[in-house]
């Protein structure tokens, strides 16, 4: 992929010049829509899966597909990017894909069954993705070392603010005008997008003979690997994991094609993606740390709408506007980020917006079934300051050193594998979060006997209660009260479970703002070509 874009010139290349041009920073801008709304559909559909569940007729088990499905054509799509730009030309390749990606959005609005939606929200994902990594590309062909900072901040909204705001948004325009409604959302920013990257970025010729010197065997295995492995980590929690034939056969060939597209990508003249950059140090302690935090990111705004809605049975719009706290105020800080980088070190800044955001999460593990809406508040602000010094800083690290002409490779690289964190990262917790409500269960389960008098007391306080609403017969409330007994230990159990999880999400980020404390202090300016 690099080698590639090396040589084809389709990736408009920064000026000498210490500002960039009026026309220069309308393109990166309308390519930082194009990222924001791809991201932004991720998660748009998270507060209103009940919602399109029941709308197209399929099951609560299969209805997470919705998201899966977007979420693979992304991740199998970015690597691809830098490639195609360079055979169909930078302009033609994202303003083709700036036009199908609200096409397949509206089109999404009119699916009746699942199958449809999958397809649909596939083929949306497929085109979406193409946008992420380009978007990525300008800051750092577009702006000069002094303005990527600036630049970087602009991304890192798309990238943090749009999975927070994106549960709020969905949530509000199903509540009040219908699931259909989150597809058509994309529609005219995405008409503004085209049209300003049509007016801003210099016409190219197609390069159609470097179809000849693909990387196929890569991309093959690439496509089959990636879509095998998101499967497995969808369905492996629903299916008990590798107690299921289905897991295991797609684990095997996950394992298979992943493994053979490493070894292609480290032997072959042109590889698809340079796996070889990860051993910079800088670029490879960075991408870990990205990894990590996409993790955190994608997982944080999976399990918080989960618990509200099966705890304190919120519907979309209630969920959406709990989480709004989590994006509404890194519209105010992460434009200062670039200014905090010119005075202090960025990884002390990524350290402390780590450490922030961690301590967020851990602010969520003594949950109980008080904590409602109200009670989020707090954490979800102190997440967002988090998440604004977050982003800026290790994109930054992590550009450091990057030459110019691997800026391509490098954005594939680093928006693949961050989102294939926040898949993993995903499907980890939903499995966590099976296994911790379990043994909390099976705990508060073997302590609850009738040898014990709180346990007596409990049980008749529930049968006078169901007596006195209409419950003749003494058996029957009896029956009831032990019923309600168990969905009251359940309940409980889930909320454990929960608190373990956010736990769980606050290790991780602890060990990503340690990981990031082993790069290299980058220089003013960071980016790519930072040396």
């Amino acid at each position: 992929m690099s080698s590639i874009a090396t040589t084809s010139g389709a990736i408009p290349q920064p000026g000498a010049s210490t500002k960039a041009s009026t026309r220069d920073w309308i393109a990166v801008l309308a390519g930082m829509i194009g990222a924001f709304m791809a991201i932004l559909n991720i998660q748009i559909t998270n507060a209103s899966l009940l919602d399109i569940e029941g709308g197209i007729g399929t099951g609560v088990d299969n209805g997470a597909w919705i998201s899966t499905s977007y979420l693979i054509g992304e991740i199998v799509v970015i690597p691809l990017t830098a490639y195609f730009s360079n055979v169909f030309s930078f302009r033609r390749y994202i303003l083709v894909n700036s036009i199908l990606f609200p096409i397949f959005s509206m089109a999404c609005a009119f699916a009746h069954d699942l199958g449809t939606m999958i397809l649909l929200r596939g083929l949306q994902g497929f085109a979406g993705g193409v946008l992420i990594p380009m978007a990525f590309t300008m800051v750092l062909t577009k702006l000069p070392k002094s303005q990527q900072p600036l630049g970087l901040a602009v991304f890192a909204l798309s990238v943090t603010f749009a999975p927070a705001i994106g549960p709020t948004i969905g949530g509000y325009l199903t509540e009040n005008y219908g699931w259909q409604t989150i597809f058509f959302i994309n529609t005219i920013p995405s008409l503004i997008m085209a049209a300003a990257l049509a007016l801003t970025l210099e016409k190219q010729p197609m390069q159609l003979h470097l179809l000849k010197e693909g990387d196929w065997a890569g991309i093959f295995t690439m496509a089959i690997g990636l879509s095998a492995l998101q499967t497995v980590l969808e369905e492996g929690n629903k299916d008990d994991w590798f107690s299921s034939p289905f897991i295991v056969k797609l684990g095997i060939v996950a394992l298979v094609f992943l493994a053979a597209f490493i070894w292609i990508e480290l032997t072959v003249k042109k590889p698809l993606v340079k796996l070889r950059l990860l051993t910079q140090r800088n670029f490879g302690i960075g991408v870990l740390v990205n990894v990590l935090v996409g993790v955190a990111l994608f997982g944080t705004v999976y399990i918080l709408p989960q618990y509200l809605g099966q705890v304190q049975r919120y519907n979309a719009e209630q969920i959406g506007n709990v989480l709004a706290w989590t994006g509404l105020p890194q519209l105010l800080l992460i434009p200062l980020v670039p200014v905090l980088m010119k005075r202090f070190d960025a990884r002390y800044i990524g350290f402390l917006g780590i450490s922030i955001f961690a301590i967020s999460c851990f602010m969520n593990i003594t949950l109980s079934a008080n904590n409602a809406g109200d009670q989020f508040l707090i954490p979800n602000i102190v997440r967002a300051i988090g998440q604004a010094l977050v982003l800026t800083p290790i994109t930054a690290i992590t550009t450091a050193g990057i030459a110019p002409a691997d800026a391509a490779a490098a954005s594939g690289l680093t928006n693949m594998l961050r989102n294939l964190g926040g898949a993993v990262g995903t499907a980890s917790l939903g499995t966590i979060l099976t296994k911790r409500e379990q043994f909390h269960s099976n705990i508060i389960g073997q302590s609850i006997t009738l040898t014990r008098d709180e346990v007596r007391d409990r049980l008749t306080q529930l049968s006078g209660y169901f007596t006195q609403h209409g419950v003749t017969d003494p058996a029957v409330a009896s029956q009831k009260a032990v019923v309600a007994l168990g969905q009251i230990v359940k309940r409980q159990a889930l909320i454990m479970g929960f608190s373990d999880t956010f736990a769980v999400i606050g290790v991780v980020l602890a060990l990503a703002a340690i990981a990031l404390l082993f790069t290299k202090k980058p220089q003013a300016g960071g980016g790519a070509g930072a040396h």
